[in-house]
């Protein structure tokens, strides 16, 4: 009809280089040291600096949130600059699991299954090691504190239990607005890749509670996993899916610029892909930040291809067979 238009829109994210080692592709992930680091920040300078900090005396964090406030502040309408500190949880029992069994085993059967005769995994709580890595990220960040880093303004957190633990060791007691009592917001969407591993299946809404009574939960969590599948498991694409709409939920109903999100590594995978950013792999415990732009745009979003859910592999060995190794056996139905 002619005079008339549509008001949809999307958010479209994407990835700001330049202010982070981790951003550049000569940064190797697999020896990135975040708390050596500084969480990747680079020393350099900025366009803001001659405004905000004419004589120098200011710390490279804060010249760094002066920057992101004046690309927030010189923005077009409908355009924002959000910084996202992005920390993996610790090591888990079922990462031990992963390694003990190798991925293949882990994959076809081993993930399936509740635990074995070293313990559980359902829901994976973090190991000794894991728990010493989370506080390896609280000292990180009171390290960052004394550089008067800009605090999280917000807190999401997965509901799997090896990241309330870890969101709870890492950020509880630090000298920071929002961590005395520390109150992350447990979001739903914020999981790992969802399906078959027994791992990822969360606890009931009640369970969470009682053991975090202190933590907020999104208005719209039921008691029961309500997207778990014991039969099949979520595709990567399906997965980069899920995360753009928990990023665009948040970016369109929090305002705040910097946000902590506890999560694992596939989301974090999938945060990186959606945004833009290159590859870049954090081990157990591992904390980045990224700068993301944020821009409303006219019209639907772009439709994106996404894969079916997957059934799990079938075995090449029997995983009840120690030592058999090269065997063509497969995994009988009542496994």
């Amino acid at each position: 009809m002619a005079g008339s238009h549509s008001s949809e829109f999307h958010l479209r994210l994407s990835n700001v280089e330049g202010f982070f080692l981790q951003d550049e592709p000569t940064t190797d992930p697999s020896s990135f040291d975040y708390v050596k680091s500084n969480f990747g920040l680079i020393s350099r300078s900025y366009g803001s600096d001659s405004e905000s900090d004419p004589t120098g005396q200011k710390t490279q964090w804060e010249r760094f949130a002066d920057q992101i406030n004046a690309l927030n502040r010189d923005s077009p309408p409908g355009t924002s600059y959000r910084v996202l500190y992005l920390g993996r949880h610790g090591e888990g029992f079922h990462n031990v699991a992963e390694q003990r069994y190798g991925t293949d085993l882990w994959d076809c059967y081993w993930s399936l299954q509740d635990g074995d005769e070293n313990g559980t995994w359902v829901d994976s709580r973090l190991t000794a090691v894991g728990i010493s890595q989370a506080e390896t990220a609280h000292k990180a960040w009171e390290k960052q504190i004394e550089q008067n880093i800009p605090p999280p303004q917000s807190y999401y957190v997965s509901p799997m239990n090896r990241c309330l633990a870890t969101a709870t060791v890492t950020f509880k007691g630090l000298k920071m607005p929002l961590t005395e009592p520390f109150q992350p917001t447990i979001k739903e969407l914020l999981r790992e890749t969802i399906g078959l591993h027994t791992c990822d299946k969360r606890s009931p809404k009640s369970t969470i509670e009682a053991e975090y009574p202190l933590f907020k939960i999104e208005p719209s969590f039921s008691e029961e996993d309500p997207l778990y599948d014991s039969k099949l498991r979520e595709s990567n694409t399906a997965r980069d899916a899920r995360l753009l709409e928990f990023l665009r939920h948040i970016f369109a109903t929090d305002a705040n610029t910097f946000i902590s999100l506890t999560a694992h590594s596939g989301a974090i995978t999938s945060i990186l892909e959606v945004i833009g950013h290159r590859e870049f792999a954090l081990a157990t415990g591992g904390v980045i930040p990224v700068v993301v732009k944020v821009e409303r745009v006219a019209g639907p979003a772009p439709v994106r291809k996404i894969d079916p859910w997957e059934q799990a592999p079938v075995c090449k060995v029997d995983p009840k067979v120690k030592g058999v190794v090269g065997s063509t056996v497969e995994v009988l139905a009542e496994v």
